[in-house]
């Protein structure tokens, strides 16, 4: 400190230092304007994800079979018995001229499907096709978009779980344009009358098969091509006449 300088004064900033000070101070509020901005964008996606699932579940919520379904035949997508028991009764009752269960593992026999329905080997022969070559959702719109083809068939009789239905619907109009398909929910869970977001295993399949469909829906909009989802060994047989 030079004589007659003023105690505790700081000297004067030359001009790199003043620059330096001033770039840090515009890198630090960036670095924060990024930070905010990230935050927000996150904050909406999850919002818009949230409202999302809540509108999924609403919707099938609100599906239910129709009061008097007809159809030139029905297909059922297989993932448990209630389903293919519903579907027969379908067939039974004459809602549909045949009916494909599709999906179907290939060491499964149609006797033993038809044991477990309680059906006749009559109308199992008559009427009943086995699809053995799916092996995902994809994979069963595939499989009936070649027995609607080989039948000539114009409408369809959807028969699956209600939180599966929507993506089901999506694949098949995605693999059959043109064709009419009719839901036909199975309802295992009742979302309507029941506090399902208390119930974790209901939550988990609402929550799965929302994350499903969103991924098919953003294939579809990209207009990507999925895989076939159909088995390729040369001694699967696709569909089997019983």
């Amino acid at each position: 400190m030079m004589a007659g300088e003023p105690a505790g004064q700081d000297m004067p900033e030359d001009g790199s230092t003043h620059q330096k000070r001033a770039f840090v101070r515009r890198h630090v509020s960036l670095r924060r304007r990024v930070v905010r901005a990230t935050f927000y964008v996150l904050l909406l996606v999850a919002g818009c994800a949230a409202a999302g699932f809540l509108y999924f579940a609403d919707q099938v919520a609100s599906l239910q079979p129709p009061a008097n379904p007809r159809a030139d035949a029905i297909v059922v997508l297989t993932g448990g018995f209630q389903r293919i028991d519903q579907a027969v009764d379908l067939l039974k009752s004459g809602a549909g001229k045949r009916l494909l269960i599709s999906g179907v593992h290939p060491s499964t026999t149609g006797g033993q499907i038809r044991r477990n329905t309680q059906s006749s080997a009559d109308l199992f022969k008559c009427c009943v096709d086995i699809g053995h070559d799916a092996i995902d959702t994809i994979g069963n719109a595939n499989e009936t978009a070649n027995w609607i083809r080989d039948n000539r068939y114009q409408s369809i009789l959807v028969v699956t779980n209600n939180y599966h239905m929507p993506r089901s619907l999506l694949e098949l109009r995605r693999a059959n344009p043109g064709i009419e398909f009719i839901p036909y929910p199975v309802v295992n869970s009742d979302l309507k009358s029941t506090n399902w977001l208390r119930n974790p295993m209901v939550l988990k399949s609402i929550l799965l098969e929302y994350a499903k469909f969103s991924a098919a829906s953003v294939r579809e909009a990209l207009g990507a091509h999925p895989s076939s989802g159909l088995r390729t060994t040369q001694n699967t047989t696709p569909i089997v006449t019983q």
